[in-house]
């Protein structure tokens, strides 16, 4: 029994505001679906964010349904669960993946956690907030128990585990169920492949390059999917690699030797058959940036599709030092740090998950969080009061760190970033 396992293809993610870079995504994803069928599978698992949102726009769906079809044409069923990026909190709610049940998809779901393919036992379940990691460890038990009557098995999550995701995490390895022979994760984007209890635990990574920093990881892992054969006393597991569609470039370059170092990226890049992204930083600065600016512009604006410059004047120190120096800087670690003061472990993930939220302005998935957050953990209305009243209070006493930008977010004389216009 040999299957696909992939993850966090986020269809419809149009990066830094670019329709290139979303046609980007369909175009891996395409690629992948290829593979996967040269692979001669018995299926396909795909372990979360599936589309960048929630509401995805026709393109994306029209573009996941192509892929799903040529899977159908092969004889290739899918399996798949909601991630955090497509799902909403809201009860009562479901995700996009949904629509496609009609034409063969497998969605598995708090309500069809398992399905069984031929002997193999495939449980899982959708994106759980760190707010509701007692509703997730609870499910996980059950699952563990229905596991346990079946030689194979695979457990499908969406989670970030404090082993591998450290900074804000969802479950501790110490709650994931030790018997089953796969563990399919998703929400990681780099590569993780470990023994785990029965067999091996893996994380296949994103597709694309969600975060321009993913590149460093994909020049050394690369970008693709898992193939996992099953027949052995444990799971074989196989890296497919699937080139991406363009190329992110990282330069530095010192103002004293401007015109050599943009001689040197413009050799790199003259011939590429996609025109790149260009991070560039501009160290030792000692004229007016929007002057340097226009001299990269000019030289190297035809040839890239996006340069994302950063400026250090002369004798300033770096924002890279400035970050190394201070690890608490974020506003994730401020809330961390004030929430920590009341000693309310569950509180603090739920203000967590809801800065998560209202940055991607979901007004009404935020309720709806903390509507839940109050009916699990509070039985009677004068609890319930008391609580939402204190809840609201350090709220406010948040607001006041939570606004202050970080280096990376605030421009000022050691850094100020300028982005090409792109002619959509």
């Amino acid at each position: 029994m040999k299957f696909a396992h992939l993850a966090d293809t986020h269809l419809g993610y149009r990066q830094f505001g670019l329709i290139e870079r979303e046609k980007d995504f369909y175009e891996v994803f395409g690629k992948v679906i290829d593979k996967i069928i040269e692979e001669k599978v018995d299926f396909v698992i795909h372990s979360g964010d599936l589309f960048e949102t929630a509401k995805p726009s026709p393109m994306a769906l029209l573009e996941f349904q192509k892929g799903l079809l040529k899977l159908k044409g092969a004889g290739i069923p899918m399996y798949a669960i909601a991630g955090n990026h497509d799902s909403v909190v809201r009860k009562g709610s479901i995700p996009p993946q949904v629509i496609f049940k009609k034409m063969g998809l497998k969605v598995i779901s708090p309500i069809n956690t398992n399905y069984m393919h031929d002997d193999v036992f495939i449980a899982g379940l959708p994106y759980y907030p760190a707010s509701q990691s007692n509703v997730l460890k609870a499910k996980l038990v059950e699952l563990s128990k229905k596991a346990a009557n079946y030689d194979k098995s695979i457990l499908v999550l969406h989670q970030g585990i404090d082993k591998y995701f450290a900074v804000q995490h969802e479950i501790e390895v110490g709650d994931i169920p030790d018997n089953f022979n796969y563990y399919a994760l998703g929400h990681i984007h780099k590569y993780v492949c470990e023994d785990f209890g029965n067999g091996k635990l893996v994380y296949p990574g994103s597709t694309e390059v969600w975060k321009s920093d993913e590149f460093e990881d994909y020049k050394i892992n690369g970008k693709g999917f898992v193939v996992v054969d099953l027949d052995g006393q444990k799971p074989n597991v196989k890296r497919v690699k699937v080139d991406i569609s363009r190329t992110f470039i990282d330069r530095s370059l010192d103002y004293n030797n401007l015109g050599s170092g943009i001689s040197g990226i413009k050799e790199v890049i003259k011939d590429f058959d996609k025109k790149p992204i260009l991070n560039l930083k501009v160290k030792n600065v000692e004229s007016d940036t929007s002057f340097v600016y226009d001299i990269i512009n000019e030289e190297l604006g035809d040839l890239s599709l996006m340069i994302r410059p950063t400026f250090n004047m002369a004798g300033e120190e770096s924002i890279d030092e400035i970050l190394r120096n201070d690890t608490r800087i974020g506003p994730k670690e401020l809330i961390a740090e004030q929430m920590g003061d009341y000693g309310r472990g569950s509180t603090d993930k739920l203000a967590l998950d809801l800065y998560d939220i209202l940055s991607k302005d979901q007004l009404e998935d935020a309720q709806a969080l903390i509507d839940q957050y109050f009916n699990e953990n509070y039985k009677t209305l004068d609890d319930d009061i008391e609580f939402k009243t204190e809840t609201i209070e350090k709220i406010e006493d948040l607001e006041e760190p939570a606004k202050k930008q970080t280096p990376e977010e605030e421009p000022n004389d050691v850094q100020v970033t300028f982005k090409k216009e792109v002619k959509q």
